[in-house]
């Protein structure tokens, strides 16, 4: 994070068991606001837990996490007022159409009247669905489920907005659609903390964070890391920065 730059995310020793296994590590981890911040690591390395204990969704077994000013164990209805959530699969209803959808989560977030309509035109173009708003969810393609996921998630107009793998198994026509929806997004002000499988998509971020095991190995600028390792891209990055850390614990 640049100096003097506001944090809206901060964690301190964020930590999370279950049972004998320590999913998140000792957590110590900082976002401004503004940013596009990426987690990335391979399955089981603690991203999803990281992301739901931010949200409120999940208490930390040690440790504490600020977001939007507001603690996430004792404030959680404070933080879930200011974030807007995106799971791996979101809760669309597959027999709603487009607009129904919205409908529904416009209900849910106390968005009615003139208010959701001038919300639902806007985020219809800015995604460009326009030409399917009468569809039903379930015959949407995947790419066009995912937009239509982030419409819904953005109705209540968040401060922060959390994804989860929010491109995973998207063809990449429409990976590259999703991510200029991103940009638009950072421009308007919005924060935004997300978890991917694609370390190509990571090079897009402000910075990037490296889990490995429940921990944060390396976080930094993407074209810092690579310097810093002296990879040629962002896999090269996080693979040298895994022998680094295990070549540690086997010395």
């Amino acid at each position: 994070m640049q100096p003097g730059a506001e944090p809206i995310i901060e964690t301190r020793d964020l930590t999370r068991r279950f049972g004998a296994i320590t999913a998140v590590d000792h957590l110590n981890l900082t976002v401004a606001r503004g940013e596009i911040f990426g987690l990335v690591g391979p399955d089981g390395a603690g991203k999803t837990t990281t992301l739901r204990m931010l949200c409120g969704l999940m208490d930390p077994t040690e440790g504490s996490a600020r977001v939007a000013g507001h603690d996430v164990v004792r404030d959680s209805r404070a933080v879930k007022d200011q974030i807007g959530y995106m799971a791996q699969r979101f809760g669309l209803y597959q027999d709603l159409t487009v607009d129904e959808n919205m409908a529904f989560y416009g209900d849910l977030f106390g968005i009615v009247g003139a208010e959701r309509e001038r919300l639902t035109s806007q985020l219809l173009r800015m995604t460009r669905m326009e030409p399917f708003r009468g569809r039903q969810a379930g015959r949407l393609s995947g790419g066009m489920k995912q937009k239509l996921a982030l419409m819904c998630t953005l109705l209540h107009h968040p401060q922060i907005l959390f994804l989860d793998e929010p491109t995973n198994g998207v063809d990449p026509v429409s990976r590259r659609d999703f991510w200029a929806i991103l940009y638009q997004l950072l421009k308007d002000g919005i924060t935004i903390f997300m978890t991917t499988a694609y370390l190509d998509e990571a090079e897009r971020c402000n910075r990037v964070g490296l889990m490995h095991k429940g921990k944060l190995i390396r976080c930094s600028a993407p074209e810092l890391m690579k310097r810093e390792t002296g990879a040629a891209n962002m896999e090269g990055a996080f693979i040298a920065a895994i022998r680094a850390v295990e070549g540690v614990v086997r010395g």
